[in-house]
């Protein structure tokens, strides 16, 4: 009964995407012309390195994995810290809590129908075209149902680092700049910016104990490794897995004590 009540959120989610087609249109359009940007950026860094490999990653490499984690973004990013945020300005959010259902999974199950048309209009077609093109680049096996497990637990990464951003504005009233430095710090220490391997090497270990690179990184290199043991897999996935009850309780935890904080017009 309970997840019935969920897939009507989910239902809702989808046939809400799905009316604003114009938003899609520019989001790809957008996404072509930042790709563009990035093709001509990494060939000149190319160039310039006078070698085919950099820190271990060719040039068609690096293209893959950004075109990928540009994909991974567009579908797996849910704008809800600007939901929050306006929610609590315009006072929405006295009615949220007043719904028979936790605002944290009603806020969750709002947003997961915008994931399945995104994967099917953004991930899924991108997948299918650098597969194509790239002719077998990308492992097809087992990796496959490790990547899905990792986009999974991706999600709910990512899903509790902006409902924790998302709270902040219970303080501030304002969310634009903390969200905006939330976005710079997530893009770029999970590798949706510059992949990971090309950062320095302390900068590097001290990322990999970040939950930042659990989010796009992880799941991009269980997808594109085409000699990742299983062990190594393995503990890929244990990694999220811890990042993502810990998220969760920080954020829960967060969200509980800062909740006692509201105020709506004043009251």
């Amino acid at each position: 009964m309970k997840l019935r009540k969920y897939l009507t959120l989910t239902r809702a989610g989808l046939i809400e995407s799905l009316q604003f087609r114009l938003s899609f249109v520019i989001i790809v359009i957008g996404n072509i012309l930042y790709l563009t940007i990035i093709y001509f950026l990494w060939q000149a860094i190319y160039k310039s390195a006078g070698t085919s490999v950099v820190r271990g990653m060719t040039f068609s490499d690096t293209l893959i994995y950004l075109v990928l984690a540009t994909a991974l973004f567009n579908f797996m990013e849910m704008y809800a810290v600007w939901e929050i945020g306006r929610n609590i300005q315009s006072g929405k959010i006295v009615l949220d809590l007043l719904k028979p259902m936790d605002y944290r999974k009603y806020l969750f199950w709002s947003y997961s129908g915008s994931f399945i048309s995104q994967f099917f209009l953004t991930f899924l077609p991108t997948f299918i075209i650098v597969t194509v093109v790239t002719h077998g680049a990308i492992p097809m096996g087992i990796n496959l149902v490790y990547f899905a497990i990792s986009v999974v637990l991706a999600v709910s990464i990512n899903y509790s680092i902006d409902f924790f951003v998302g709270t902040i504005c219970l303080y501030t009233e304002s969310i634009w700049g903390i969200n905006i430095m939330k976005q710079v710090v997530v893009m770029l220490f999970s590798g949706v910016t510059i992949p990971i391997a090309f950062f320095p090497e302390t900068l590097k270990k001290i990322v990999y104990y970040l939950p930042f690179q659990s989010i796009y990184n992880a799941p991009l290199s269980i997808l594109l490794g085409k000699d990742l043991k299983w062990q190594a897999t393995l503990s890929t996935l244990l990694m999220q897995l811890g990042w993502c009850i810990v998220m969760f309780i920080i954020s829960k935890l967060f969200w509980k004590i800062s909740i006692k904080q509201i105020t709506v017009n004043g009251g």
